[in-house]
């Protein structure tokens, strides 16, 4: 069993920046993938980054790419999400997660989630 715990949410303004944290537990956080994901009102839950296990291989998607940053410290058993010049359309509860859905970028194939944490972009 995995437990995931997201902080670091909070309301920012346009252009601004928020680095959200996932601290893991229940089992050897250094041999899973992990990632992050999103989901905004009345929208499916989209993928956002993924961190291989030994923090080698990053993947984002294509809308936060070159402004959000995931990192990890398997020493922590944390994972970072480090979001810059964010938009309105960034506004989302954004989700730490496992599984094979972090690498196919499918929801539906994640073992487990976080309970999420709301980020709110302002103009």
């Amino acid at each position: 069993q995995v437990q995931l715990v997201e902080s670091g949410g909070g309301l920012v303004q346009t252009g601004g920046s928020l680095r959200l944290s996932c601290q893991a537990s229940g089992r050897t956080f250094s041999r899973d993938i992990m990632g992050w994901f999103r989901q905004s009102p009345g929208k499916e839950r989209e993928f956002v980054a993924a961190i291989s296990e030994n923090g080698v291989n990053i993947v984002y998607a294509n809308s936060v790419k070159g402004r959000f940053t995931i990192s990890r410290d398997n020493g922590k058993n944390t994972v970072d999400l480090q979001m810059n010049s964010l938009k309105l359309e960034d506004t989302a509860v954004y989700y730490c997660a496992t599984g094979l859905g972090v690498i196919t970028a499918r929801p539906t194939q994640i073992d487990y989630w976080g309970q999420g944490t709301q980020v709110t972009v302002s103009s």
